[in-house]
C-alpha cells in the first residue's frame, strides 16, 4: 500500500530503501510521523542494550538495597509507633472517662454543701477543663511528642493573665471562699465596715447588699473575704441591748421594777432562751444607765427593737421615774468696777534687736 501512493516524499523514501541508502528527510506531515516513531523505536533498543539484567533481577527477587533498607525501617517504625499509639489511645480513653467522673463527684459534694448553681457548673467545669488537658499531655508524652514547649507556653500565658487580671482574680477568690465556706447567706443582715444590710445576692465576683434605706450596695467579694464582719442573723436567737436613763437620787429598785413589767409586757421577748438582765451599766454626768439585755427570734428583733423603748418611756413616765436630760446652769456677773490697763510712755520703751525686727528671733 505505501508503494502505491503516488506521493513524492514516499516514493523518495521506497526508492532509498530498495538501494539500501539512508532515506531523505520526509517534507510531508506523514513523513514527519514516520520519523518520530524511527526515534523513538531507536531510544528503546538503545536503552535494551545498554540495561543491566542483574538490576532487573535483584528488583524482582527482593535483593536491591535500597528497597530492603526502605522496607526494613518501615517495619521497624511500624512495630515500634502502634503499641505507643494504642497506648496513647487507652490513655485518651481511661483519661477522659476519669475526668467525667470527677467532675461528677465534685458537683456531688458541691450539692450536698449547698453551693450555689453557678459555682458548682464553674468549678466542675474547671476541673473538667484541667483533667482533660493533663490527660491529653500524658497521651502525647507516652507516643513521643514532647509536651514541655506546651505546659511552658501555657504557664507563661497564665502568669501574664493572672497579673492582668490580679483585682478580679481576688474577687473569684473571695466568691469562691464565701460560697463554700458561708460566713453569710442570702437574707442574711451583715455589718462590713462601713457597710451594713441584708444580703440580696451572691455572685462570683462580688455581693449585692440592700441596706434599710432601700438603696443598692455592690461589694467586691474579696473585701467580705478578707475583712472582718459582723453576722447579726447568723443564730436563730438574738439578744436585743437597750439603755434606759434615769436622774441621780431616783430609787433604782423602782426603776428595775418598771423595767420588769415592761419586759413581761411584750409577748416577742423569748424567756426560754435566756433570762433578761435589768443592771447598772454606767455613772454617767447627769444620769444614771441602766442596761436591759432581753433575747428574741431573728425574725422578731427589729419588732422589739421599735416598741420596747417607747414602752419604756411610757412606763417611767406613769411611774413618776425622772428621765434626766442635760441642764445648763447660767450665772449672772456682778457690775464691779472696770479693769484698766497699764499706762504706757514712750520711756519705757525698750529698742527690738536687729535679727528680731527682720523676723529672725527664736
Amino acid at each position: 500500500m505505501l508503494f502505491l501512493d503516488e506521493t513524492p516524499s514516499l516514493m523518495a523514501v521506497a526508492a532509498a530503501q530498495a538501494n539500501g541508502t539512508t532515506p531523505p528527510p520526509p517534507n510531508d506531515e506523514f513523513g514527519q510521523t514516520i520519523q518520530a516513531t524511527d526515534s523513538i523505536s531507536q531510544a528503546l533498543k538503545d536503552s535494551i542494550k545498554n540495561m543491566d539484567i542483574t538490576d532487573i533481577k535483584a528488583v524482582v527477587t527482593g535483593e536491591n538495597t535500597f528497597l530492603k533498607d526502605g522496607l526494613r525501617a518501615l517495619t521497624e517504625l511500624t512495630v515500634s509507633f502502634v503499641p505507643k499509639l494504642i497506648g496513647a489511645i487507652l490513655i485518651l480513653w481511661l483519661g477522659l472517662k476519669v475526668a467525667n467522673m470527677l467532675r461528677n463527684l465534685i458537683i456531688r459534694a458541691l450539692d450536698k454543701r449547698g453551693a450555689e448553681g453557678s459555682l458548682k457548673t464553674f468549678l466542675g467545669s474547671l476541673v473538667n477543663v484541667l483533667l482533660k488537658a493533663m490527660v491529653i499531655f500524658m497521651a502525647m508524652d507516652v507516643v513521643g511528642i514532647k509536651a514541655t514547649s506546651f505546659i511552658a507556653l501555657l504557664g507563661a500565658m497564665g502568669l501574664a493573665i493572672g497579673m492582668a487580671l490580679q483585682g478580679t482574680l481576688q474577687n473569684f477568690a473571695g466568691g469562691v471562699i464565701i460560697l463554700l465556706m458561708k460566713p453569710f447567706k442570702v437574707d442574711d443582715y451583715i455589718e462590713c465596715g462601713q457597710y451594713k444590710g441584708y444580703i440580696k445576692e451572691i455572685r462570683i465576683f462580688h455581693t449585692i447588699m440592700r441596706p434599710f434605706n432601700g438603696r443598692t450596695i455592690i461589694i467586691p467579694n474579696s473585701e467580705l473575704a478578707t475583712k472582718s464582719l459582723i453576722n447579726h442573723t447568723k443564730e436563730p436567737q438574738i439578744r436585743l441591748d437597750v439603755v434606759a436613763s434615769v436622774a441621780y437620787g431616783t430609787d433604782l429598785r423602782k426603776a428595775k421594777a418598771v423595767l420588769q413589767d415592761v419586759i413581761a409586757a411584750e409577748p416577742l421577748i423569748r424567756h426560754d432562751f435566756k433570762e433578761p438582765v435589768i443592771a447598772v451599766s454606767e455613772l454617767n454626768t447627769s444620769s444614771v444607765d441602766i442596761s436591759v439585755w432581753v433575747w428574741t427570734t431573728v425574725e422578731d428583733y427589729w419588732e422589739v427593737w421599735k416598741h420596747i423603748r417607747e414602752d419604756i418611756y411610757i412606763a417611767f413616765n406613769n411611774a413618776g421615774v425622772e428621765i434626766p436630760f442635760p441642764q445648763v446652769t447660767v450665772h449672772q456677773g456682778k457690775n464691779d468696777a472696770p479693769i484698766h490697763m497699764a499706762h504706757r510712755t514712750a520711756e519705757a520703751h525698750q529698742p527690738i534687736p536687729e535679727n528680731e525686727a527682720m523676723g529672725e528671733g527664736a
